[in-house]
């Protein structure tokens, strides 16, 4: 069963039709890119994906469950199974790093004591454990996109969404980011990432088995080869 299916999907906004006829599934495990121009609807579609948005036409279908059928703790959960990273990632600026990144473990309910060592080994899996007690703004464009990752996975989700995680870093640290994301789908989870970068995705080929979808004319196309 897919972990998320689109089918014949719309979407509408302002008046206008954003997305149109999307049908598509992500299994679990997989790894996929989203491609596509600036304001082609990848944002949206990620929205789509966790329930954040609804579709205007079509439907969503996210670990089995219409999203349309979901209610508030429904959507709750759901979103507990899915971590999406932020193009534009925001932090609480008057608490540390690790605050911040353990602030799912503080929301759902779980205490230091059967949280703290997931923390202190995802700080160190990101390369943060030296800025555990860091301020955000103390923090450099790299460091923030992966305790923005950090944060993302701290629930230990089945799904992991990244919008444009490598838009405002170097290429060094793009594919920093890339190798722990290629790592989280050995470890099984379903990746999908959206990005204009095109050499982040060829950079990916040689690394993992990677379906490239293109977002044109407000549908879905797979990529072709020469990508």
């Amino acid at each position: 069963m897919p972990v998320i299916e689109f089918e014949n999907v719309a979407y509408s906004y302002g008046g206008g039709e954003l997305l149109s006829d999307i049908s598509v599934k992500l299994a679990p495990g997989s790894f996929h890119f989203l491609t596509g121009p600036s304001g082609s609807g990848k944002t949206t579609l990620m929205k789509l994906c966790y329930g954040a948005l609804l579709p205007t036409a079509g439907h969503v279908t996210l670990f089995g469950r219409d999203a349309r059928s979901l209610d508030r703790d429904d959507i709750a959960m759901t979103r507990r199974r899915i971590g999406v990273v932020h193009q534009d990632c925001q932090f609480l600026n008057h608490m540390s790093v690790a605050e911040n990144i353990g602030l799912p473990l503080t929301v759902s309910g779980r205490h230091a004591e059967t949280g703290g060592d997931d923390l202190t080994e995802l700080l160190a899996w990101v390369g943060l454990a030296n800025r555990a007690d860091a301020l955000p703004p103390e923090l450099s464009g790299g460091e923030r996109q992966r305790a923005a990752l950090a944060r993302a996975v701290i629930m230990s989700p089945d799904v992991v969404l990244a919008d444009e995680p490598t838009g405002n870093v170097d290429w060094e640290m793009s594919q920093r980011l890339l190798r722990l994301l290629i790592e989280l789908n050995k470890m099984g989870k379903t990746v999908l990432i959206a990005t204009h970068d095109l050499g982040l995705i060829r950079a990916t080929k040689a690394h993992v088995q990677a379906r490239v979808l293109r977002i044109a004319n407000r549908r879905i196309q797979l990529a072709g080869a020469d990508l």
